[in-house]
């Protein structure tokens, strides 16, 4: 069983019924479910998994007015849920997993996961949150929330980068895939440095992958997950193999980069956010930046976002 359904099934059985009976007044207040960190968060936990922070458990947030009142009781109650479900016992949290599930306030959630206590305000608060931060903000799935308070914030973030925010980021990504791949790769390999190229097309890929999320308006996640989750995106997830191919090293190198340039240029220019026909990705750059309305985020640094 993946670690959703276990913390949904724990939930049914354990925490919907001790929510009931010892908070009946807030049962509709508080939000349940399960998100953050964790590869279960995202439903790509395995066997491997289960040698860290797996455990059956679920997410209860509450509003601050709440936890005041109850709080304390909740995570009381909490705790003295099963500590083995299913098989499953609860294990000593790692170093990285304490306080990934059990009671939190609303603003507590999302100020651990992005930094603010909702959705930022300017875009440069935008700019400043890692992707990865945001798509853990948004992942797992919520298995109540009648009153909608921490349904609010998830569903703006969920609507991806405000458009000013994704088309910098896109500009910035590809500025790098040229000054990465299309230019830095080839200089490495002929000077012979292979270990500077794995490095260039190391950063070429993670640059690469972050476009094709922006180019779906979604969130990158965690380094190991990138690709397992590129795979599923409707545009350019495609790209997959082709840039394992790359991290895998070889002779083509340069020709899979250009590859992958060329199907980036080609998504560019069906958004409209392009109408060059170089080869070469930064003056599409150049090209993305012209359509930011944002005039402070327009003459910010090519590369930055």
């Amino acid at each position: 069983m993946k670690g959703l359904e276990l913390a949904k099934a724990y939930y049914e059985e354990y925490g919907r019924p001790m929510i009931r009976e010892l908070f009946p007044e807030y049962e509709g207040r508080i939000a349940v479910g399960l998100a953050g960190e964790g590869s279960e968060c995202f439903g790509y936990d395995d066997e491997l998994s289960r040698d860290h922070d797996f455990e059956a458990g679920f997410c209860m947030w509450l509003t601050e007015r709440d936890s005041e009142k109850i709080g304390f009781r909740l995570f009381r109650a909490y705790g003295k849920l099963p500590d083995e479900y299913r098989g499953i016992k609860k294990e000593k949290a790692s170093l990285y997993g304490n306080g990934r599930k059990g009671v939190m306030t609303i603003p507590e959630f999302y100020e651990r996961m992005i930094g603010w206590r909702g959705v930022p305000a300017e875009p440069e608060q935008w700019l400043a949150v890692p992707e990865y931060a945001l798509a853990q903000a948004v992942n797992g799935e919520i298995f109540r929330d009648d009153l909608g308070a921490f349904s609010q914030v998830r569903k703006i973030l969920l609507k991806g980068y405000p458009e000013d925010v994704r088309l910098k980021k896109i500009a910035a990504r590809a500025a790098l895939m040229a000054q990465a791949g299309q230019y830095n790769y080839s200089r490495c390999r002929k000077r012979g440095e292979n270990g500077a190229a794995a490095l260039a097309a190391a950063e070429f890929v993670k640059a690469g992958i972050s476009m094709v999320f922006l180019l779906n308006n979604r969130y990158t996640p965690y380094y190991k997950w990138m690709l397992r989750a590129m795979e599923d995106l409707p545009r350019l997830g495609s790209l997959r193999p082709v840039m394992e191919q790359l991290l895998a090293g070889g002779e083509n190198g340069s020709v899979l980069i250009e590859e992958i340039c060329a199907a980036v240029t080609a998504e560019l220019r069906r958004q409209g956010l392009t109408e060059g026909s170089w080869d070469y990705l930064e003056p599409h750059a150049l090209s993305v930046t012209e359509h930011i309305r944002d005039g402070r985020l327009r003459n910010l640094h090519l590369m930055e976002g």
